[in-house]
């Protein structure tokens, strides 16, 4: 997954924890013992990720799908 994964909607939350505004930035996801790297929105301060639905039901749940085939 890659940055074209966030959507201008994404950009426009802030982090529930700092108030910041959230920004595209790598995030590692682990899931079954295998980590990936990916852009997704995240708070510059804390780390605090947001995953929306649209990548959640879709491309995460098409890799998790390809996993536990394995």
């Amino acid at each position: 997954m890659k940055s074209e994964h966030v959507t201008p909607d994404d950009l426009q939350w802030k982090c529930i924890q700092c108030g910041c505004p959230l920004e595209i930035g790598p995030v590692t996801v682990e899931y079954m013992g295998n980590r990936f790297t990916t852009e997704l929105a995240k708070c510059p301060e804390c780390g605090l990720v947001l995953v929306s639905e649209k990548v959640a039901l879709g491309k995460m749940a098409e890799v998790e799908r390809i996993l536990e085939d394995k």
